[in-house]
Parts: structure tokens; sequence; C-alpha cells
């Protein structure tokens, strides 16, 4: 860290010249954009766009994740110092990163959320850039895969959750997180032969053709094991990856809506999200952070450690692959 730069930066995220480049502003102090890149508009030159989306009406528990965004972003100020551990590269010296800022949306008008989103992913999508999202509940990500299917055709999906979001639902009308998946296998936005989910351990009757890993799969078998199935499934087909902190034990990320027993490690987590390097990723998310059930702020952590962990594999899918 420089000591000098750390004595003069302030408030980067509006004041910082050029999208690359790691930050030294104290972690405690100035405005809070994700790893203090800019808060932007202008999608010119942008490679990756972080982009917040404050919306939890579609929760079957606990509310709290309209928090996740501001929350993950505050956390963050603790990461832009270094290079992130464990990758070769440097992805924030390396690409233009911006914050894009939040979605906007009638709060009220719950029925044209899906449409205002997927307009709003539509549009950084169309300037040649991709998505990191931080939600917001899991329901969220269905609007997402519909504007990156519309680009990219059928994806491959890499789903980390305690819940396979595959709850029947086919009335287009109804917002809810459970259906996530669901309605997007079911609306042809995702390819369920070659998406995979890990850490479920949730009973879920039909998994519609979607490869399945535990978690106790991953304890038991290991997270190399993991790793290379996941890979195997995908493939070299375009991949999202969408990462509910639930997947994590409750040990570990208990600001969450619905939380479960028995679940994925910060370590196995961190190695498996490095390990999968090489996979051609073209967007993801982080859902279900919600701050009011955590005073700690692990949770927060967790959120923006996976998402600095998804913009490295998107970095790698660009440059080593």
């Amino acid at each position: 860290m420089a000591l000098e730069d750390s004595k003069n930066e302030i408030d980067s995220a509006f004041t910082r010249r050029g999208q690359r480049g790691l930050a030294y502003e104290n972690a405690f102090a100035g405005a809070t954009s994700f790893l203090r890149r800019s808060y932007t508009k202008d999608l010119s030159g942008v490679d990756l766009a972080i982009t917040g989306v404050p919306f939890d009406q579609a929760v079957s528990h606990r509310t709290g994740t309209r928090f996740g965004p501001r929350a993950i972003r505050e956390a963050s100020s603790l990461q832009p110092y270094d290079p992130p551990h464990g990758w070769p590269t440097s992805p924030l010296e390396e690409m233009n990163v911006i914050d894009y800022g939040d979605v906007a949306f009638d709060y009220a008008n719950v029925a044209e959320f899906p449409e205002t989103l997927t307009a709003h992913i539509r549009t950084i999508l169309a300037a040649g850039a991709g998505t990191v999202t931080l939600g917001g509940d899991h329901y969220i990500t269905y609007p997402i895969l519909k504007a990156y299917a519309e680009k990219f055709g059928p994806l491959s999906v890499i789903h980390f959750d305690a819940h396979s979001d595959l709850w029947p639902d086919d009335n287009p009308a109804r917002i809810d997180h459970g259906t996530m998946l669901y309605k997007a296998v079911k609306g042809g936005y995702v390819d369920a032969a070659s998406s995979i989910q890990i850490g479920i351990r949730t009973t879920t009757e039909d998994y519609l053709g979607v490869n399945v890993l535990t978690a106790r799969d991953v304890h038991e078998q290991g997270v190399a094991a993991a790793v290379a199935r996941a890979k195997k499934v995908v493939g070299d087909r375009p991949v999202y990856l969408t990462f509910d902190i639930d997947a994590l034990d409750p040990a570990f990320a208990p600001g969450t809506g619905t939380p479960v027993w028995g679940g994925l490690a910060s370590w196995q987590t961190a190695a498996m999200l490095r390990d999968l390097a090489g996979i051609n990723l073209v967007g993801g998310d982080i859902v279900e952070v919600s701050p009011p059930y955590d005073t700690t702020g692990a949770t927060a952590i967790a959120g923006a450690h996976v998402a600095y962990e998804l913009i490295c594999l998107y970095h790698w899918a660009r440059t080593r692959r």
C-alpha cells in the first residue's frame, strides 16, 4: 500500500482518473463504490460494469436484501489495495471496470420490475461490457438471464445455492425467488443439461435436467472433484455464474433470508471459485446478502469476495483461455 496515495486519495469513486488501477483510499473513508471504481453511466470502452439491484419483494421468508448492494460495496473497500490473492493477474489494473450504480425502479409497481431490470442489463450488454450484479434477492437473476440469452442464446449456468430455485411455477406474473431457475429453464434462457448447481441441501422433486452437486457431495468428494465436474458440465459454452450467499453455511454467512445448515465453508468456496478459472464466463451475480441479519458484516464481506472472484473469472476468460 502506498502511504502517500492513502494520504491524498479521497472519494475516488468520483475523483479517480481513468478506469484502471488499484486504490489506496482509507477503507473507512469516502464514497463506497465497489472496489473504489468510478461511479459512471458512461459505458465507452468499459469491459465490465458492476451494478446493484436493491430488490427484495420476491422473498419467501426474511426481507432485507434490498440493503445488500450498499453493504457489499462498503465491505469491498477492504480489497482494492492489492491484486487478488491466488490469481496471477490483476484485473483492476488490466481491465476497465466501473461501478454503474443501481437499477432505478418503482418499488410500488412490482409487476413492471422484471422488464425494467432486463432493459437495464440489456443496455450494458449492448455497449459490449459484461456485468457483475450485486443483489437483491435471487429472483433478479431471472430477468438478467433473459437479457443475456438475447445476446448469447441459451446459457450454461453455474448456480451456488442451498436451494435449487426450481419450484414449479408456470404463472408468468408471479415474482418469486424460489422459482427463478425453473422459469429460466422453461423459458429457454438456460440449457439445463450444461448447467450445474453446487451446495444444494434442500429437497427438490424435479431438477429439470440440471446437474447437481449437494453440499455433502462437496464435503465428501472434495473441491477438486467439484470443480472438475462443473468444468466438464459447462464445457466451453458461455457461462453465467449466480451465487446465492446461502450456499455458505450460516456459520459463515448468517445475514441471509433463508439460511440452511450443512453448507459450504468459506475456504471451499474460495478454492472452487479460483479453480473455475478457464470457464467461458460472460457474467455473474451475488445475491441474497441481507445485512440486517448480520451485525458483524461477515456476510457482506463474503459477498464482496465472491464478486471480486467473478471479476477475476471474467478477466481470465478474456486473457488466458
